[in-house]
């Protein structure tokens, strides 16, 4: 198992090469009593949480540009119990879709209380499932989409995509990053957006955030979206 990736340094990104593996992960295997007794105590402090499927890495990379990796569908409840140890045999990467705006100011999404990330400003976004791995190998725009729809209503699927991915790794993650550009004002994106929680029984976000500036970071922003922030008002990237 090799984990290789420069770490807080944004990272141009021609290629994902990440496939899925059907084996189970090694960590999952060998942590199956903690992570059951971790996911008792998760569920006393969130009930609401749900013990779906999601995919960790085994193996990560990048080199000439590209990022290559191996993954393993695992429990939700193994990935709680990863986060709390962020034990070295495994890794998490996870997809943004940073929405621009024609005004270009950005659009993000503060998470609902009754999540694990409650109160917390990013870009709309959740961990890859095995349905991102259509032909065995991550398909980051089908992620990309799949979560923006679910939380917020809009579709970008027709939506202008930056020229490149983009990717910034950090002691809790990957981040893998590409604008969409949507032909409508941060405003307007905003009133859909809140019109759409409006309607969901238990929506999994608050509402949206406009960032319209490098300086105007909201309270509860996630730690790795400030480089994110600073790079798109740099006019850095496509």
């Amino acid at each position: 198992m090799s984990f290789d990736i420069p770490c807080d340094v944004i990272l141009p990104v021609d290629a994902v090469d990440v496939v899925l593996d059907p084996a189970p992960h090694p960590f999952e295997l060998a942590n199956a009593d903690a992570i059951r007794q971790n996911w008792h105590t998760e569920l006393q402090a969130r009930p609401a949480i749900f013990d779906g499927t999601v995919v960790l890495l085994s193996a990560f990379g990048y080199a000439d540009r590209r990022l290559v990796g191996r993954c393993h569908a695992v429990r939700y409840a193994t990935f709680m119990y990863w986060r709390r140890e962020r034990a070295g045999t495994a890794a998490h990467a996870f997809a943004h879709p940073v929405l621009v705006a024609s005004d270009n100011a950005l659009v993000a999404i503060r998470m609902a209380a009754h999540t694990v990330n409650a109160g917390k400003v990013y870009f709309a976004a959740g961990s890859f499932e095995p349905e991102d791995f259509p032909d065995g190998r991550v398909d980051l725009h089908h992620n990309m989409a799949r979560e923006v729809l679910e939380e917020t209503g809009l579709d970008i699927g027709q939506a202008r995509r930056g020229a490149l991915c983009h990717a910034l790794s950090t002691e809790k993650g990957t981040v893998i990053f590409r604008r969409y550009h949507l032909d409508m004002k941060a405003d307007e994106i905003a009133a859909r957006i809140k019109g759409f929680v409006a309607e969901e029984s238990e929506p999994e976000i608050d509402g949206p955030v406009i960032i319209r500036h490098a300086g105007d970071l909201p309270d509860g922003l996630m730690p790795h979206m400030k480089p994110l922030i600073d790079w798109h008002f740099g006019g850095e990237g496509g």
